[in-house]
C-alpha cells in the first residue's frame, strides 16, 4: 500500500517505539508487555491495511500513536523503583490511588478509541433534527464497548502471565470508569464541534 507523505512521520514513530520496547520486552523476559506488543503490532497492521479505504484522520492516527506509546513506556519507563503505570500523577482520591499515569491513559487511549469509532461510523450516520443525542449515544456505546474488550484482553494476559501486575477487581472497574470518562470527553467535544458548525456532523 502506497504511504501518503504526511503519514510518514506516523509510520516511523510507530515502527520505532514498537521495535524498541517489543525488544526490551523479550530481553526482561517480560511476557505481559511481549504480549501488549504483539496486540499493538496486530492493531497497526489492520490500521494500515485499511488506512487507503477508511482515511483516518491526522487527529485519530496521532492520537492512536500516542496511546501506543503512552501505554509502552508505561510499562517499561521506571520512576523511584517503580513502573511509570504505578505513578499517582494527581493525589485526587488516595484511598483508590486516583489519578494515576495508568488511568489516565485509560482515559486519553479510549477518548481516541472512541473518535476513531465515530470516524468508522460517520459515513453511514445521517444527522437528522434532534438525532444527535441519538447518534452520540451510539458513538458512546461503541466506545465503551472498545474498553470492555480491552478489559477482556487484560483477563487473558492475567491467565498467561499472573505476575503481570495488572491488578483486581478494583483496578478493572477503575479502568472502566475512566474509559468511559474518555469516551464521555470525546463524543463532548465532537458535540462541541457540531454545534460550531451549525447541526452539520463533525469530522475528526
Amino acid at each position: 500500500m502506497q504511504v501518503k507523505k504526511n503519514e510518514v512521520p506516523i509510520l516511523i514513530v510507530n515502527l520505532g517505539y514498537i521495535v524498541v520496547f517489543g525488544g526490551l520486552s523479550l530481553a526482561r523476559l517480560n511476557y505481559e508487555f511481549v504480549i501488549y506488543t504483539a496486540v499493538i503490532v496486530l492493531f497497526f497492521s489492520l490500521i494500515f491495511a485499511a488506512q487507503r479505504k477508511v482515511e483516518f484522520s491526522q487527529t485519530v492516527l496521532w492520537g492512536l500513536t500516542a496511546w501506543g506509546f503512552l501505554h509502552m513506556i508505561g510499562g517499561h519507563v521506571f520512576v523511584g523503583g517503580k513502573r511509570l503505570y504505578e505513578l499517582i500523577l494527581l493525589p485526587l482520591l488516595p484511598e483508590y490511588e486516583i489519578l494515576k499515569y495508568d488511568q489516565f491513559t485509560h482515559m486519553f487511549g479510549f477518548g481516541v478509541a472512541t473518535l476513531a469509532a465515530y470516524h468508522l461510523l460517520r459515513p453511514h450516520l445521517k444527522d437528522r433534527p434532534h438525532g444527535w443525542r441519538t447518534l452520540s449515544a451510539l458513538v458512546f456505546l461503541m466506545g465503551m464497548g472498545l474498553g470492555a474488550l480491552n478489559e477482556v484482553l487484560e483477563f487473558l494476559v492475567v491467565l498467561v502471565a499472573p505476575a503481570s501486575g495488572v491488578g483486581g477487581y478494583l483496578n478493572t472497574a477503575l479502568d472502566l470508569s475512566f474509559n468511559m470518562l474518555g469516551a464521555v470527553l470525546a463524543v463532548g467535544w465532537l458535540s462541541l464541534r457540531r454545534m460550531r458548525g451549525k447541526g452539520e456532523l463533525p469530522t475528526v
